[in-house]
C-alpha cells in the first residue's frame, strides 16, 4: 500500500514536468515562424530598393528669415530611376545634407513617371516639354548615338533607361526646371499603338 501511494505522485509530478517543455517547443517554432517571414519581408525589401537608383543633382545652402534672425538649412535636387522605364524628380529641405538627400529620394518616388522605351532604348517620337522658364527637347536617335544631353535632363534620361537620344536645353539654365521640364516631356510621350488606340485608327494608317 506503501508502495502505491509513494508511485502515484511521482507519476503526476512526471507527467506535469513533461508538459512545460512541450508547451516551450510551441512557442520556440511560432517563433522561429515569425522570424521565416519577417526575413521574407526584409529580403523583398532589400530586392525593391536595389532596383532604384539615387543621384544628387544639386545641394545648396538656403536661409530663411525669422523674427529670430536667419533659419539656415540644406536643400537637394535627387533623381530616382530603376533604368527600366520609371524615373521621377524630387526635392527635400532639411538641416543636415543627409536629411534633405533622404527626403528628396522619398519625393522623388512619390512622383514617378513611366516610360514607353523602344528596342534600341530609345523614345518612340519627338517630345518638349516645358516648366517655368525651361523648355527641353527630346528627340529619339539611333543605335549607338548615346545619350546626348547635359545638366540635370542627362540624369533624368540615364536612369529612364534611355540609351540613344538626343536632348536640347532652351531657356532657362536652372537645374530643377530643367529636370522638371524633361519629366514633362518624358510623361507625355505615346507609344504608336496606344496613339492609334486613341484616335480609333489602325496602326498601318499611322504609318502610312
Amino acid at each position: 500500500m506503501t508502495d502505491s501511494k509513494n508511485q502515484s505522485p511521482n507519476k503526476k509530478s512526471s507527467g506535469s514536468s513533461d508538459a512545460p517543455p512541450a508547451a516551450d517547443g510551441r512557442q520556440e517554432n511560432r517563433r522561429n515562424r515569425g522570424e521565416k517571414r519577417g526575413g521574407r519581408r526584409d529580403r523583398r525589401g532589400q530586392e525593391r530598393d536595389s532596383e532604384w537608383q539615387e543621384r544628387v543633382v544639386q545641394i545648396r545652402r538656403v536661409s530663411k528669415t525669422v523674427k529670430g534672425g536667419k533659419k539656415m538649412s540644406f536643400r537637394a535636387i535627387v533623381v530616382v530611376g530603376n533604368e527600366k522605364g520609371q524615373v521621377g524628380v524630387g526635392v527635400g529641405k532639411a538641416g543636415d545634407v543627409i536629411g534633405a538627400v533622404r527626403k528628396g529620394v522619398a519625393d522623388g518616388k512619390k512622383h514617378l513617371v513611366r516610360v514607353p522605351l523602344t528596342r534600341n532604348n530609345s523614345i518612340p517620337t519627338l517630345s518638349n516639354g516645358r516648366d517655368g522658364a525651361a523648355s527641353v527637347l527630346i528627340r529619339p536617335a539611333a543605335p549607338g548615338t548615346g545619350v546626348i544631353a547635359g545638366g540635370s535632363i542627362r540624369t533624368v534620361l540615364e536612369l529612364a533607361g534611355i540609351k540613344n537620344v538626343l536632348a536640347k536645353r532652351l531657356g532657362s539654365k536652372t537645374p530643377l526646371n530643367n529636370a522638371r521640364a524633361a519629366m514633362v516631356a518624358l510623361s507625355e510621350l505615346r507609344t504608336h499603338k496606344a496613339t492609334a488606340k486613341e484616335r480609333g485608327i489602325s496602326l498601318e494608317q499611322i504609318y502610312s
